[in-house]
Parts: structure tokens; sequence; C-alpha cells
């Protein structure tokens, strides 16, 4: 069997209460790792899930992002999954500018706070894994959703491959990677998933002609967590997604 080499190491998983994030943790928990459990809402989903440490915060804003670092304490590594899409499908024509600028907000701004805070956490200890969560709605972008391809593209490109070179400045051996989930059966995407002719058309470009599990994306990022499986690989953007080479037009 192969080691992941987590075992009593300390992560930060932001949205734990979600279909990604609380797998995420189990997996982790499986794993022998000691886990921080982040949630905004729902407390009794991220306590039902095992032995972590439970912490809240709104992670749009920067005094509570601050505050759940603290309370953390001093952490290994971090799988940033916290995110939210926005139902309604709305074309750019009739996007309102509130919506644009919450969708970045929930989504990019609670990303790059996350990111700030472990960063500060590496440049105390000097190492450290973090993991960001993205999706395929930004390496194909998803019409009626420009507002939410808009912020994952930025994590998956502009942030992750930022970060990358940035952290090693302060721990030469810290690793930033992202992870792009596509179609995933989350409690998010339930509506859609359970519509045969939705997922007809998403899976329509894919190889494995397939909706993920929660499952097949935390272990990829357990995987990418992991200094004994992933030690040398940074940078990188995984779209877990069976082989998806784009979207049906029409």
């Amino acid at each position: 069997m192969m080691e992941t080499g987590l075992r009593g190491k300390r992560i930060l998983v932001t949205g734990a209460s979600g279909g990604i994030g609380s797998v995420c943790v189990r997996e982790y928990l499986a794993e022998g790792a000691d886990v921080v459990a982040h949630y905004h809402r729902n407390r009794e989903g991220v306590e039902a899930l095992g032995d972590v440490q439970v912490v809240q915060a709104d992670l749009t804003a920067e005094s509570e992002v601050d505050r759940l670092f603290e309370e953390a304490g001093t952490l290994d590594a971090c799988a940033a999954v916290a995110g939210v899409w926005p139902r309604p499908d709305e074309p750019v024509w009739e996007l309102s500018l509130a919506r644009w600028e919450e969708t970045l907000r929930l989504n990019l701004t609670a990303t790059f706070l996350t990111a700030r805070g472990f960063l500060r956490s590496v440049e105390r200890t000097g190492h450290g894994s973090l993991v960001l969560v993205a999706s395929t709605a930004g390496v194909f972008g998803e019409a009626g959703h420009a507002d939410y391809s808009a912020a994952k593209a930025a994590i998956a490109y502009g942030l992750t491959l930022s970060l990358k070179n940035e952290v090693v400045r302060i721990a030469p051996l810290a690793r930033v990677n992202c992870v792009c989930p596509g179609w995933t059966k989350t409690p998010m995407a339930r509506e859609e998933i359970d519509d045969p002719e939705i997922v007809d058309g998403v899976t329509r470009t894919m190889a494995l002609r397939k909706v993920a599990t929660p499952e097949d994306v935390a272990r990829q990022i357990v995987v990418l967590t992991s200094d004994e499986l992933s030690g040398h690989v940074t940078g990188q953007v995984v779209v877990v997604a069976g082989g998806m080479e784009g979207r049906t037009i029409h």
C-alpha cells in the first residue's frame, strides 16, 4: 500500500460542510491527518464528520479569515475547497453587476484570502502544500455562468501559477496546485445531475461518459496535498472530468 505521509499532518479544509469538502475531510482523516474543518453556516454538517477541529468564518471577510487562521494554529497543508455556483442561467447581457461582484467575492476573493492566510503560515513554518479548487468552467467556459467561469479561471491560472512561484521565496519546497472538477454528484448540482438530458449534454465530450463522485475529486486533492506522492509537483492544474475536451454549443 502506498503511503501518503499525511499521518499527523495538520490540514485545513475550507467548505468542509459541502459535497467535495466533506469527503476531503473524511479522506484526510482516513490517512491519519489532524483536520481543521471550516464552515460558514452549517456547523452540524462538519461536526458530523468525526474527530476534527471545527472553525467558522465568512471567507469573504478579511477579519474573519485572519481569525480562522489564528484558531487553526500551525498548518502543514490547506485544501481551499469552498466555492459557490450560482444556479440561475444568465447570459452576460442579462447579468447584473451585483451578481457578478457577489460571485467573484464568494469564489475568487474567498480563495485569495484563504491562500494568503495559509501562505502567511508557510512563512512562519518554512513548509506547506496548498491545493486550490477551481472548475472546468474556468477551463472551457460555461454559458450562462460567465461570472463563475471568470472567477474559477482566475483561480486555476492567474492565482495558482503566481503563487507557486511566490511561495518558494519563503519556503523552497512548498507547493501550490489546483484541481478543476467537472460535473460532480454534489448537493450543489443535484438538481442538474438528476436530469438525464442535462447529463447527456455535459458528458458528450467526455471520454468517460459519467458524472464524477465527490470521492473522485477529493482523492486527487489528497494526492496533490501529499509530499510523498506529489513532492515534485507544483503549479499544476489537474482536471477531474473524465477526459472532457470541451462543451457542446448547439
